[in-house]
């Protein structure tokens, strides 16, 4: 198994419902990323419909206009293609039409290109209700270990990420679009303490990784780079948690109040 993996996080804000010029902004900086030998790639949250929903003039029912069929469609085909050519893991984020509505969704690809699971945002506040809220919490399985994915006000409930490292994830990525302040910096480093878990919080004008100890490993917003790259060992969240005072460790499930 890979311990030290390659994180590219993507940068860049996306423009409102111009799915086309959204994936064409993708592939060409994905174009760049592939030199980087990057283990994982990470997209804000509803990258390919750039977050249509947070406009007032479109609808619940107008939103189907803006989100994809993963099976059907070209941009997911596209990102399949990169992933196997590049051997990268790829979180893309997008608006996601089913049978029964729309998702706001993180695809996941794994290194041949093959689409192995889907994430569907569970906390939908304020514009978020136009979508259907997801039902699970999951971890998925990969060459570097389980990790898990959680997008944008997933992170605001401590027991999103606690779920998460509870069922094994040493890394939860977060494809994001909303606050990205001194506040979320410190929310971020405290959901990464108190779980003990990388989180790579991606958000069109941050790139902002937290390791298992609380630490900032990367809290980049530079508007002349669109996406950032860095190395992490997942065997520090494997030390921490072995540490006697490990807050997993040592949780009192039997006093809780759930």
């Amino acid at each position: 198994m890979n311990t030290r993996i390659r994180i590219a996080q993507i940068r860049v804000v996306p423009e409102k419902g111009n799915l086309k010029a959204n994936h064409e902004r993708l592939m060409s900086i994905l174009g760049e990323v592939a030199g980087q030998k990057t283990d994982v790639v990470v997209t804000p949250e509803c990258f390919i419909d750039g977050y249509v929903a947070t406009e007032a003039n479109v609808s619940a029912e107008e939103l189907g206009q803006y989100a994809i069929d993963p099976l059907k469609s070209d941009y997911t085909r596209a990102i399949s293609k990169w992933a196997s050519e590049a051997s990268a893991w790829v979180i893309l984020g997008c608006s996601r039409i089913s049978a029964d509505g729309v998702y706001n969704t993180a695809m996941i690809f794994d290194r041949k290109g093959v689409l192995v699971g889907m994430y569907d945002k569970i906390h939908c506040q304020t514009h978020d209700k136009k979508y259907i809220p997801g039902r699970s919490l999951r971890v998925f399985d990969s060459d570097f270990g389980l990790f898990g994915v959680i997008i944008c006000a997933d992170r605001r409930c401590p027991e999103t990420v606690r779920s998460l490292a509870l069922q094994g994830a040493r890394i939860i990525s977060n494809p994001t679009y909303g606050m990205h302040d001194e506040r979320n910096l410190h929310m971020m480093q405290t959901r990464s303490y108190e779980s003990e878990v990388f989180i790579a919080f991606t958000h069109p004008k941050q790139s902002l990784l937290t390791d298992p100890t609380g630490r900032i490993v990367c809290d980049d917003a530079r508007k002349d780079a669109h996406y950032s790259v860095n190395e992490i060992d997942l065997t520090e969240v494997d030390r921490v948690r072995r540490n006697e005072s490990s807050h997993l460790k040592d949780r009192r499930p039997d006093v809780y109040v759930c």
